[in-house]
């Protein structure tokens, strides 16, 4: 493998320039060369393989400036986790962020804790962005890697080079509890398909701001095909709950719930209103678009990136750090009186 590993030395021959004008082009010092000699030498740069063997120099380097980004595949997302639409904003705000501070982000989905440490050694990556896991899979990451990781939202206590990058949950919920009552509404239902960690601080907050004993609470299942199922189910029940606003703990079980309810005749925001939890794209597309509590995506990149920076040079980060959120009207609510179903 070695006698055919391809060399600077050998492209400057191939072309009749000096090794240093090679050396130059591929690291991106070309201010006192032609372009026609720069064009030259990618051409035979990308036609004798020399490219993809950068990557061996810098796996090699102490400092590879890649980021290893990481989310559970967990059976919710139904095979998809990479067309959720929280996992889309970030990862897009995270490559925006990597490029401007010349990164590379390597992702990889999994439901298994156990891979990550085999994928960020193998890499010698800088460090690593984890999305979804529970508190019990990263401290057993912590006691199996060496290498420093922040956690998108985590739940847990806070723990040695970890750091939770989290937002204000119940916060966001109080906000939609506040603005719901304002509006007009005296009897709402909350969604979430689970009652636990950062959904059941959502859902409390919206509880504390909107009315207590006045915003009832469905589990709901995580499954499509068994969330549809339920909805029809319980839909009849819904009706005679009277609730006229509906607050869900994410923009996805908020869209769902719109579009189921619109399927049966249901007007929004005419006969219920709807609140989401996310901002994500998707609420600002949909007919009617989502009113939701946002967060800024780009601020947590921006966040996350300079907290692993941090620990890899020694310096002190927070173990915890909370971003705010804020609540975004749109057009799925309105001022009361509505009429109710």
């Amino acid at each position: 493998m070695e006698q055919n590993r391809v060399r600077i030395a050998d492209i400057a021959e191939a072309l009749g320039l000096s090794t240093a004008t090679v050396s130059n082009v591929i690291h991106g010092k070309t201010a006192k060369i032609s372009d026609a000699t720069v064009k030259r030498v990618e051409q035979e740069l990308e036609k004798t393989g020399y490219i993809p063997n950068m990557a061996g120099i810098l796996l090699a380097r102490n400092n590879s400036r890649i980021i290893g980004v990481v989310m559970n595949d967990h059976v919710k997302y139904e095979g998809r986790v990479l067309e959720d639409g929280f996992v889309m904003s970030s990862l897009n705000a995270l490559s925006r962020e990597a490029n401007e501070k010349g990164y590379f982000l390597m992702i990889k989905t999994t439901a298994d804790i156990r891979e990550i440490p085999v994928f960020a050694s193998m890499w010698n990556m800088d460090g690593l962005i984890l999305m979804g896991f529970c508190e019990a899979d990263y401290e057993a990451l912590r006691s199996q890697t060496r290498i420093s990781f922040v956690v998108y939202d985590g739940y847990f206590a806070a723990c040695s080079k970890v750091v939770n990058l989290t937002i204000g949950h119940y916060d966001g919920g109080y906000q939609a509890g506040q603005y719901a009552r304002e509006l007009g509404h005296t009897k709402a239902l909350c969604l979430a398909d689970n009652d636990l960690c950062m959904d059941k601080e959502r859902m409390d907050g919206f509880r504390a701001a909107f009315a207590p004993g006045k915003a009832l609470f469905w589990q709901i299942p995580a499954l499509q095909k068994e969330r549809s199922a339920y909805y029809a189910e319980h839909f009849r029940s819904f009706l005679n709950l009277h609730s006229t606003v509906v607050f869900a703990a994410s923009d996805f079980y908020a869209l769902d719930f719109m579009r189921f309810l619109q399927t049966k005749g249901v007007r929004i925001p005419d006969d219920v209103q709807i609140i989401g939890f996310d901002d994500t794209a998707a609420s600002r597309e949909s007919v009617p678009t989502l009113t939701t509590v946002h967060q800024d995506a780009a601020q947590r990149a921006k966040t996350a990136l300079a907290c692993l920076e941090a620990m890899r040079s020694g310096r002190e980060c927070e173990a915890q750090i909370v971003l705010p959120v804020t609540l975004i009207p749109r057009e799925s609510t309105r001022k009361m009186p509505c009429r109710t179903l």
